[in-house]
């Protein structure tokens, strides 16, 4: 489709493959004023041929509705994206030289901002001191983030804007974990500028849309970001065109829910942290990791967590838990069972509590897991990395090993960065004439409707993708899900795998977009 397509055009895409329930051979579709108007058979196309005012030869592409990202860091990821990489250095040797050019390249910056660095990668296995970090950004404030995002090194410029650190739990880690990291981590997103953060805002959802990403859930919190940063882009969302943001406030207790409603989140969720991630040694376990000599970090225990869910229950709000290790993941089914015995099972289901990650699950917790929240979005980075790390807890668990959670819409799309996507030559457009029908080939790829005057074909991971997200396909609305939402195309339910027993129906979560 042309650059200069307005989103006023009516639009016929033929000769592909249109994912849609309503008809599963359907190979065309019409797109009117930005919203689909008609999805049918290559035969009935050419009744629109005429009407229309450009037709694009599909070339055998999937058309998918637009997928969800249900586990987001906005700012952070537009920051890894306009910041610095490391994900690809080799060595400490050449990440410290990555940071030098970094630094001459960007003298204003108030603060230097990296992510991705990984010791596992590296030759010595060691992170940088940080009188190697002083030296590679000449004296100024630098936060570097590992690939997990739950620790980071930081240069001394930036320690000493944050008060009291040394005396904060993880700073004599090494790479600063948990109340120290998050400190730090504070001090390097206030002092980005608000042209900075607005600016990393919108390349990360730009690029969401080039993926085509429809929606994504904003997961935020006092220990993640500001409430400014926040509501900057909500606001930015709601006054620009691209994708949905749906927000998430993760903050415990009646102050938090609050502060969440005040704010215009739709949960007092998200990165509620029940405990860290599994490449910092921070997820919580039932037993000590292969490497090291503890069970990891616990920042809420079940009674917590149990009051939690009863206060959202109560507001009518979603509550969330960031839960990886499997005592992390107890912890949060075992609150979410004590909560339900409080208000009862049914308002807590209702309510559809969300439970983010869940990497590791025993096999006692992840039954009654599947009564009461929501399928967890996942994190391949953490799940990677800490394979390894957790060997002597799979034995611990069943002869089988561990069950794994199985992400579920409207999660598909990693935590933070996204990916780079390659892009499929630009099918061939006619003003006005239609095309045959070109042989379906392997090529999977992605319509994203979120920006109109850009919809190229992009490459989508996983082929065909089973009801995973949001768009407006039919205006004819069938009956409604469980969950109250229209039963349109975009929230029909996945036929999920259960460990008990045959493929089941699971429900669709509580925020499917209508």
């Amino acid at each position: 489709m042309s650059e200069s397509t307005a989103p006023s055009d009516t639009v016929l895409l033929r000769g592909g493959e249109v994912h849609s329930p309503a008809d599963p051979f359907a190979t065309a579709m019409v797109v009117e004023r930005g919203q689909v108007a008609w999805v049918g058979s290559e035969g009935a196309a050419d009744a629109f041929s005429a009407g229309v005012d450009e037709v694009v030869d599909l070339e055998g592409a999937l058309v998918t509705p637009a997928f969800t990202d249900a586990h987001v860091h906005t700012t952070s990821t537009g920051l890894a994206l306009t910041g610095l990489d490391l994900s690809g250095a080799p060595s400490l040797e050449a990440a410290l030289a990555l940071v030098r050019d970094f630094a001459a390249a960007r003298p204003d910056d108030r603060v230097l901002l990296g992510h991705g660095w990984d010791t596992a990668r590296w030759p010595g296995g060691r992170p940088p001191t940080r009188a190697e970090l002083d030296e590679a950004a000449d004296g100024r404030p630098l936060y570097l983030s590992r690939i997990d995002v739950h620790s980071a090194v930081v240069s001394t410029a930036l320690l000493d804007l944050v008060p009291g650190i040394t005396g904060r739990a993880g700073y004599l880690d090494g790479p600063l974990t948990r109340d120290a990291h998050h400190a730090v981590r504070g001090a390097a997103l206030g002092a980005v500028s608000p042209a900075q953060r607005t600016e990393a805002q919108r390349a990360a959802l730009a690029h969401a849309a080039s993926l085509g990403i429809g929606s994504v859930h904003e997961c935020a919190g006092p220990e993640i970001s500001s409430e400014d940063d926040f509501t900057g882009l909500l606001r930015l969302a709601a006054e620009e065109t691209g994708p949905r943001v749906v927000g998430y406030w993760a903050e415990w207790g009646e102050e938090g829910i609050d502060r969440a409603r005040a704010l215009g989140a739709v949960g007092a969720a998200g990165d509620l942290f029940v405990d860290g991630a599994l490449g910092s040694h921070t997820a919580c376990l039932h037993q000590p990791y292969s490497d090291a000599g503890h069970t990891g970090t616990a920042y809420l225990d079940d009674d917590a967590v149990a009051a939690h869910v009863i206060a959202c229950t109560e507001a009518g709000l979603q509550a969330g838990f960031h839960a990886i290790g499997d005592a992390a993941v107890t912890s949060v089914v075992e609150g979410v069972r004590a909560a339900a015995e409080k208000v009862g099972l049914a308002r807590v289901r209702a309510a559809r509590h969300r439970v983010e990650h869940a990497e590791m699950l025993t096999p006692r917790p992840s039954r009654p897991s599947r009564n009461s929240a929501s399928p967890p979005p996942c994190s391949p980075p953490s799940t990677r990395c800490g394979a390894a790390r957790t060997a002597c807890t799979r034995s611990a668990w069943a002869p089988s090993g561990p069950v794994r959670s199985t992400p579920s819409p409207p999660s598909c799309g990693p935590a933070y960065p996204l990916p780079s996507a390659p892009t499929v030559p630009s099918p061939r457009s006619t003003r006005g004439a239609p095309s045959a029908r070109r042989p379906s080939t392997a090529r999977r790829s992605t319509v994203s409707p979120c920006a109109p005057r850009s919809r190229r074909i992009r490459v989508a991971d996983g082929g065909r993708s089973d009801g995973t997200t949001r768009g407006s396909w039919c205006r004819a609305r069938p009956p409604t899900m469980p969950c109250g939402a229209p039963r349109n195309w975009s929230c029909r339910p996945p036929t999920t795998a259960s460990p008990a027993g045959p493929p089941t129906r699971a429900r669709a979560p509580r925020d499917c977009p209508t």
